[in-house]
């Protein structure tokens, strides 16, 4: 039973114990006459028996009665759930200091002596009844969470104790759910913290409807929430409550007029596989829970011990890209993008690099690691402001590339005041915005169309170029893409990399170069290796192209003025491989 219950009679309910019929017909006579709901019982064993069915919000028992007598029973009484939680004022004849002396050892809080003065029984009763009421009320917020009502991580800690020392008894399962919503920052944003708490409410709610009695629903703060499955028989037990948490997440929640969508992921950690303390399950099921978010939001996994070690390696790269951010030991690259028509430089694409003592980080880990931890909009305003410095330092030394493309994470998109970064940058830099390019990704546009399109339009309004990344893999409505003032597509290096053997990779790129001619959009393809690939897109009337025959990633030394054969190398190189192309 848990604490809340202590509280659920809206009419306080006083269990009387007494064997004299006419003394308990007064008592209830008196206290009903204040309010109060009375039980009436006659003696200490179904004193005892109707208190744990019951859970009175206080006990008026007397001392002497057969049976079992009101010293004893109070004892037993305090020995249960929650016995030590309620007041117990005991009605005695016996005015001797040892029978005082035992009342309070056996648990009593007060004691009246027989004949019953009834202004002072009244009295009393309200008093201890008020200091209970004001104890409960201190001893929930200490244990449960204001908000939602739930346990809170002390509470938790207490139980998730009880049940390893139980499980150390009596050799059996558990497992502990790290329980994370996706997203939730974005209703936030969106909606307001009013309607973000209401709808951690109502998940609270879904979630525990979800659990048998006997486990434990907690709310460790913010958006994350802990199950805790006592006497499971086996792991897939905890996978069966998993998948039954995430179903009952799937229905859209109604806060006021809103209609609001959240899904979960789910890391599960199982004693004693996973650990024999609080602390290191609760640990790797939060482990767990991050990787279910890096394969896929709305899904669940079991930890697993190598999670620790690369957990480790997160926190470490975590730590270092950190410093490397506030020492800007960040590095820029530039990859060229070349007409296909003519096999002039069009522009650079500006990619991340970040080199350490180890070497070079793969641009896909680090900046993984940096949407994941809030990084990235660091990161993105640090490589933006690098590339519009560099692209201004170009044009200023008459460099013939007439654009810059940067790209932009989803996280940097949703961040507020992501219009007023990209304007202060180029002002900061001096950079005219008609030599910026911006690129999103597919998902990113389709994720939120609705709030994302005015903010295109926004860049758009200033004279930046807009393009779309990674075309093709993800799920764009051409409706949508219409309404997006978008510049360029950019066709996925997948399909590139099977040209021009495969006849479905052929049928897409081929279809896409369409589309963007159509809607008088260029086109760039990703990952040129062969000419082969160049051979059949020029065929297909691709405006541009970018990848390793046509250059690698250059540091912006090796494509600035003092080097600026470099860029004629390029191009006398690609009109070269053009002009061999049967």
């Amino acid at each position: 039973m848990s604490l809340s219950a202590l509280t659920r009679h809206n009419t306080p309910l006083i269990l009387i114990v007494d064997d004299d019929q006419l003394m308990r017909l007064m008592m209830r006579h008196m206290l009903e006459r204040e309010g109060y709901q009375i039980h009436e019982v006659t003696d200490g064993s179904e004193a005892v028996a109707a208190f744990e069915r019951l859970l009175p919000d206080m006990v008026l028992m007397d001392a002497v009665m057969p049976e079992m007598d009101g010293f004893k029973a109070c004892q037993q009484i305090k020995a249960l759930s929650h016995g030590n939680e309620i007041p117990i004022l005991m009605i005695t004849g016996l005015d001797d200091d040892d029978s005082v002396k035992q009342a309070f050892a056996m648990g009593a809080h007060d004691y009246v002596t027989k004949p019953i003065h009834w202004a002072v029984l009244c009295q009393r009763t309200r008093r201890m009844l008020e200091a209970s009421r004001a104890e409960r009320h201190v001893r929930h917020l200490a244990y449960y969470d204001i908000l939602t009502g739930l346990p809170n991580r002390v509470l938790l800690a207490d139980r998730l104790g009880q049940a390893l020392a139980k499980a150390q008894r009596e050799p059996h399962t558990l497992a502990v759910l790290f329980v994370d919503l996706d997203r939730f920052k974005q209703v936030n944003d969106t909606f307001g913290h009013d309607a973000g708490d209401k709808l951690l409410k109502e998940v609270a709610k879904r979630l525990t409807q979800r659990v048998r009695e006997n486990d434990t629903v907690a709310r460790l703060g913010g958006d994350e929430f802990i199950v805790l499955l006592d006497g499971i028989q086996s792991a897939e037990d905890a996978a069966l409550v998993a998948r039954k948490l995430l179903e009952g997440l799937k229905a859209p929640f109604d806060i006021g007029d809103l209609e609001i969508a959240i899904t979960a992921s789910i890391g599960i950690a199982v004693h004693p596989y996973d650990g024999n303390d609080i602390g290191r399950l609760v640990k790797h099921a939060d482990t767990a829970m991050y990787r279910a978010k890096e394969y896929g939001l709305n899904r669940y996994e079991f930890y697993q011990a190598k999670m620790t070690t690369q957990a480790l390696r997160h926190l470490e790269l975590e730590n270092r890209l950190r410093r490397a951010l506030e020492q800007d030991n960040l590095e820029v690259h530039y990859q060229p993008q070349v007409e296909l028509a003519t096999g002039q430089v069009i522009g650079v694409e500006a990619l991340a690099r970040w080199r350490c003592t180890e070497g070079l980080i793969p641009p896909a880990e680090f900046i993984t690691l940096a949407e994941n931890t809030g990084l990235i909009a660091s990161l993105g305003e640090r490589i933006l402001r690098l590339a519009c410095a560099q692209q201004h330092a170009w044009c200023q030394a008459g460099l013939p590339w007439p654009r810059v493309a940067v790209n932009v994470s989803r996280r940097q998109i949703h961040q507020p005041g992501f219009l007023t970064v990209v304007t202060r940058v180029l002002e900061d830099t001096g950079l005219e915005a008609s030599y910026l390019v911006l690129e999103f990704t597919e998902n990113t546009l389709m994720e939120d169309p609705e709030a994302i399109a005015p903010i295109l339009k926004a860049l758009k309004a200033l004279g930046i170029g807009l393009a779309i990344d990674n075309f093709g893999t993800g799920y764009s409505s051409l409706s949508y893409l219409k309404r997006f003032p978008i510049d360029i597509l950019k066709i996925d290096h997948s399909f590139i990399r099977h040209l021009p053997g495969d006849p479905d990779a052929t049928a897409i790129v081929s279809a896409i170069i369409a589309l963007g001619r159509n809607l008088r959009l260029q086109v760039i393809a990703e990952g040129i290796e062969t000419l082969a690939q160049a051979t059949f897109l020029r065929a297909h009337s691709c405006h541009g192209v970018q990848g390793p025959l046509y250059g690698k990633p250059f540091p912006a030394e090796e494509l600035s003025l003092s080097n600026s054969d470099l860029a004629e190398r390029i191009t006398a190189a690609v009109q070269q491989k053009i002009h061999c192309w049967p």
